[in-house]
């Protein structure tokens, strides 16, 4: 049974969530982390009450309209909670409110937005530290699971949200226990193949890229529509493995499914030994709730994570729940990298190449991983991690476009004729192509979530201070794999071709702040994302990992919360 707080069932979401007692367990957040958790847990009769702070929206609320998504229809707003950015400048560290890390304020979180390009971790980024030794200024560490134990889980997320492609083999394909993935690949852009003859003529490994995006209906998922409004916007058809989607549309009927939407978590109660006893909301008007639970998983995003927790006060927790070792909140990482273009004058093109980077639609799905481990004495003196390379399309947003194209040379603001002319030359006689690079941001002391000493979201609560320095290290990997990016796509045969590489943190694919690890004096969790000082209290969202890792971390973050899913259920011992 569903709970929504939404205006057209606020009466009915009161009396509901009043008559819950105790459940077998409360779930924080219904994004990639926390879906997987009510999914499992729901499906094997346990009783499970999900908060999510957003609204519970469907497949024909998620229009084409690029405004609908940039003017943060989906998201928080920025008067009523923020967080506090603090980054390096040329004098220091700069500070600034922000609502930049607001990824997905909605049933299903930032799952809704993802383009689903889907890599598995290396079985070396498991043990970044014994593998390529220690940086300094680095806050390194093996992981205390391996992707043996990650393995079959990265399997069941190609089953169970849905995961489309083709294996095909190269040089750093990690190790799988079935052979191909589940539903055959998306359509393909034309363009793949001027990509792969370039790549393989400079001795490079085109790789086809694996998408949780469904090429073929399942249950009530219809398949991919190839509209193009894909990366950033919601899916209409359902073929996008949201948690929302593929999991949570798929247990919202349960009786012993509860899902509490506009409901913003802010405290979790713990008594004399340091287990938590239940988690208080506040719903729409601002009414305080409470769920009591036998076992409480936080699955809010890393920052709203690690605030939630230190927030968290109790009894044995008087800094926040876990943080007897200050490890709340620390080693926090973006997604290092940086971008690059192929721009193509179709003037410059026969008719057949120029209408082929016309179509829109299909996806491109190619990536390079040939850099994932870069073995360049002369750049960096021995083996080191290294990273990925996607390239895409973006998708459609004429909007932003023009309004980025009304500024000429020197920020002069161009009118009339020299205006029209230079809209017309973007839209009608040039195709933008780019590429991602992603490799790891290294965790470090610089870069890190506190609660702000004076700021207060709209509830009264301290806010979160993201610090997000990063380590020079970083950057220059990054460059090394923007300038092969470059290389692509001149062979490609564009006219201009430009990359850059960059400090400033991404605004989705933030992980760490609660690390897992075995010392509770390094770490903030335990093996199984259990926090240290605690025995049921969870964190399943991307707070858990010590390294990101060169690709977007979803996949990761959807196959240990199946993960600890089936730990939870060991720990409840059998269905309540």
């Amino acid at each position: 049974m569903t709970i929504q707080s939404d205006s057209q069932s606020d009466s009915q979401s009161d009396s509901k969530s009043d008559s819950v007692k105790t459940v077998d367990i409360c779930v924080i957040g219904s994004g990639a982390g926390g879906g997987p958790i009510a999914y499992e847990l729901a499906k094997a009769g346990y009783h499970v009450v999900v908060l999510e702070k957003g609204h519970w929206y469907r497949e024909s609320d998620f229009k084409k309209d690029e405004m609908l998504t940039r003017r943060g229809v989906f998201r928080s707003k920025m008067a009523e909670e923020r967080h506090i950015l603090v980054e390096p400048d040329s004098d220091g560290w700069n500070e600034n409110p922000t609502d930049e890390f607001w990824g997905g304020n909605i049933v299903g979180g930032a799952s809704n937005f993802m383009s689903g390009y889907f890599h598995r971790l290396k079985p070396e980024d498991f043990r970044l530290l014994s593998e390529f030794g220690p940086i300094e200024g680095a806050n390194l560490t093996d992981w205390p699971i391996s992707y043996d134990d990650l393995e079959p889980y990265y399997t069941k997320v190609e089953s169970v949200i849905g995961v489309s492609g083709k294996v095909v083999k190269h040089p750093n394909l990690e190790p799988r226990s079935t052979a191909d993935f589940p539903h055959p690949p998306t359509n393909e852009h034309p363009i793949a193949q001027w990509f792969d003859q370039a790549a393989s003529e400079l001795g490079f490994h085109p790789l086809p890229m694996a998408r949780a995006i469904l090429s073929e209906p399942v249950n009530e998922r219809r398949s991919c529509e190839y509209s193009g409004y894909c990366g950033s916007y919601g899916c209409r058809s359902g073929a996008k493995g949201s948690s929302r989607a593929a999991l949570l549309n798929q247990i919202e009927h349960l009786d012993n499914c509860q899902i509490i939407t506009q409901a913003k978590a802010y405290q979790i109660n713990t008594d004399q030994k340091g287990n938590a006893t239940s988690v208080d909301y506040f719903d729409q008007q601002g009414n305080t709730h409470q769920i009591r639970a036998k076992i409480v998983a936080v699955a809010c995003y890393s920052m709203e994570s690690s605030r939630l927790l230190l927030s968290s006060y109790g009894p044995k927790h008087p800094q926040g729940i876990g943080n007897r070792y200050q490890q709340i909140g620390k080693n926090l990482h973006c997604c290092a990298g940086g971008t690059g273009h192929g721009i193509f004058d179709l003037s410059q093109l026969n008719s057949s190449q120029a209408n082929d980077l016309k179509v829109r639609g299909p996806f491109f799905n190619r990536a390079l991983q040939d850099w994932y481990f870069i073995d360049d004495k002369k750049a960096f003196g021995k083996r080191i991690k290294g990273g990925t390379i996607d390239f895409v399309f973006d998708p459609p947003s004429p909007t932003a476009e023009a309004n980025n194209l009304k500024w000429g040379n020197n920020d002069e603001l161009l009118w009339g004729s020299p205006f029209k002319q230079r809209l017309k030359s973007h839209f009608t006689q040039s195709k933008d192509f780019k590429f991602e690079v992603f490799c790891d941001w290294l965790p470090t002391d610089n870069c890190h979530v506190s609660l702000d000493a004076t700021e207060k979201d709209k509830w009264g609560s301290p806010v979160a201070r993201v610090k997000v320095g990063y380590h020079p290290h970083d950057l220059k990997v990054a460059q090394y794999i923007v300038d092969k990016g470059v290389e692509v796509m001149k062979k490609m045969g564009a006219q201009n071709y430009y990359g850059n590489a960059f400090t400033s943190p991404t605004s989705n694919l933030i992980a760490g702040g609660l690390r897992f690890g075995r010392n509770p004096k390094t770490s903030a969790l335990d093996s199984d994302c259990r926090v240290h000082g605690t025995d049921n209290v969870f964190v399943t969202d991307g707070s858990f990992m010590p390294n990101g890792g060169s690709i977007t971390p979803t996949w990761t973050i959807y196959a240990n919360a199946f993960r600890i899913a089936d730990k939870i259920k060991q720990q409840l011992g059998g269905k309540s």
